[in-house]
């Protein structure tokens, strides 16, 4: 009898033992550890399955902390985010996307397939928050195709584009991303469509200045979004607002602020548009630098959307030319409105109106620069299609220093993407105005440095500009002795 009731007390401690760890979460912090549901920190082993399972167990309990455990790297294909969870990256861990392009196929923008996959994010998210101090890693050189001088090859592709996005939430509510390095992406880094109430802060956002479309963070018919206290370099855009055609149902972006961040960009450090079918507006950015980049501020608008109420000031800009693969001509300061260049077939229903192969351009109006410092090697330039797409832009102390730092030619304003000619040749003036109306310029000034090409020209230049009004503005042209300082036509 004893040994039998032995035999049965070891055949029930083994069943017990056969029970999954990862039933009981840590109950003192509520935290689920992947590690418990499978998860493999070796670095080759895809552990997309087990962080979903740990992801699925968290929000099914009700809410609690995701972790991705110190002191390893732990690769995974693409998973779902879930409401109520604190998705932890804790210092020492690596998240890294997959290298495989075959595991990536849900597209990034819905029945438009050409512009790449999700790897990780959710769509009607509310209460998420990713945080921990630790490193998500997209592994992005994976992705492409061979290195250049001045950026990567993309490679072909025949319907998808495998590229992924690191960060895509669709719809989502009372979203924190805050205290990460998120690096290496292989296209947009975060991307946020639809979503309200959005606080991002201390990121280290790194990716490749060689990698075409590596935005870093994407707000996208968004609203009531805070960015804070963030550093970013970028290949493409840095920080961008927009609202594109495939989600026109989730409305304007607006209610927008950026603080205290520093950016590097290949492309443009803060961008608005050139995707705009809706509005944006209700922007204030503050108290930032931009280094090292193409285009400083841009505001691209190339579709029927409007860009209203924007607000740059306290920021401080250095803008170099780059190669042409990039746009930009290191404008400090670009305000456009241009409607896109036509299109084709495939164009319709998501770069242009449902049906059609062409677009239009809406209005820029009521912009404020105050208190903008730049360093560059080409002037601000303001322009529309025609002259009632711009209204109502102003400068307030804003100084502009121009020298020529690169071999690369100059003398180029970029207008690109637009039915208009791309590339607009000729002069470099410190303020280049085209086609506007109600432009005010007060208390600025405008120097040049020790390296003058013939094709740096006046401190303002100015065709088909109604109203504008000029305030104390302190400069001579490139030179002085050759042509007038103010040049209207």
């Amino acid at each position: 009898m004893i040994r039998r009731n032995i035999c049965f007390i070891i055949l029930l401690l083994s069943l017990i033992s056969a029970v999954p760890v990862y039933a009981q979460p840590d109950k003192k912090t509520n935290a689920y550890y992947i590690t418990n549901y499978g998860a493999i920190g070796d670095g080759i082993t895809d552990n997309a399955l087990a962080i979903q399972k740990t992801i699925n167990a968290c929000n099914k309990a009700g809410g609690g902390k995701v972790i991705i455990p110190a002191g390893h790297t732990y690769m995974a294909g693409p998973f779902n985010l879930l409401s109520n969870i604190e998705f932890v990256i804790e210092v020492n861990a690596k998240l890294l996307a997959n290298p495989k392009e075959s595991v990536y196929n849900k597209s990034a923008f819905r029945d438009n397939k050409g512009e790449g996959t999700i790897w990780m994010g959710g769509e009607n998210l509310q209460n998420v928050t990713i945080a921990g101090g630790g490193v998500i890693d997209g592994n992005g050189i994976s992705f492409m195709g061979a290195e250049l001088e001045d950026s990567y090859e993309l490679k072909p592709f025949k319907i998808v584009d495998p590229r992924p996005h690191l960060l895509t939430i669709v719809g989502g509510k009372n979203i924190r991303i805050r205290d990460l390095t998120i690096r290496n992406s292989a296209y947009w880094t975060v991307h946020l469509v639809g979503c309200d109430d959005v606080a991002i802060d201390n990121l280290t956002l790194l990716n490749s200045l060689k990698v075409r479309n590596s935005d870093g963070i994407d707000l996208d018919h968004s609203k009531n979004v805070r960015i804070s206290n963030c550093y970013i370099e970028s290949g493409d855009d840095c920080i961008c607002l927009k609202n594109r055609r495939e989600y026109e149902e989730f409305g304007p972006c607006e209610n927008i602020t950026v603080n205290n961040c520093t950016m590097t960009s290949r492309s443009c450090a803060i961008k608005i548009g050139s995707e705009n079918m809706d509005r944006i507006s209700n922007v204030l950015i503050n108290n930032c630098v931009i280094t090292k980049s193409n285009r400083g501020i841009g505001i691209q608008n190339r579709d029927e959307g409007t860009v209203t109420d924007v607000i740059f000031s306290n920021i401080v800009i250095d803008s170099h030319l780059f190669s042409d693969v990039w746009w930009g001509k290191a404008e400090p300061i670009y305000v456009t409105s241009y409607r896109r260049a036509n299109g084709n077939n495939k164009d319709a229903g998501w770069r242009f109106p449902k049906g059609k192969t062409e677009g239009s351009a809406g209005m820029v109006s009521n912009i404020y620069f105050s208190n903008i410092k730049c360093k560059s090697e080409n002037g601000i330039y303001v322009g529309g299609e025609s002259a009632d797409k711009i209204s109502g832009i102003f400068f307030d102390q804003v100084d502009v220093l121009i020298n020529k730092t690169t071999a690369i030619p100059g003398g180029v304003y970029d207008r690109r993407p637009s039915k208009v000619d791309g590339l607009l040749t000729g002069s470099t003036s410190a303020f280049y105005l085209d086609k506007a109306n109600h432009i005010t310029i007060r208390n600025s000034s405008v120097t040049w440095g020790s390296n003058r090409p013939a094709y740096f020209k006046h401190v303002l230049e100015s065709r088909e500009v109604a109203d504008l009004k000029i305030f104390n503005l302190e400069g001579q042209s490139a030179f002085p002795d050759q042509m007038e300082a103010i040049k209207k036509l």
